[in-house]
């Protein structure tokens, strides 16, 4: 945990010396560099034989989580405007 906060914060060091530096690459590098840390991800899962048996299951909780959370935001987000607007409306 400590090591990872440490090389947070040492990219942040790095990061504000070289503020004015134009490091217009490093666009780039990130993406390159997320793309390998997806297919390592990938070949991790793919070894081991308890996530690729529970694929099915681990797939729909994670549906059913999604449309939980897609549904509960839509839900507030209409309670939300509905109040608004009847407040500004009761304010005319």
């Amino acid at each position: 945990m400590f090591t990872v906060i440490g090389v947070m914060f040492g990219g942040i060091a790095i990061g504000f010396l070289l503020r004015r530096q134009r490091l217009s690459w490093i666009g780039k590098v990130i993406t390159a560099l997320i793309w390998a840390l997806l297919f390592l991800l990938g070949v991790e899962v793919g070894g081991n034989r308890r996530i690729v048996e529970g694929l099915a299951t681990l797939g729909g909780e994670a549906c059913l989580i999604a449309l939980a959370c897609v549904l509960g935001s839509c839900a507030l987000a209409w309670v939300l405007w509905h109040w608004l607007y009847k407040r500004k409306k009761g304010e005319v």
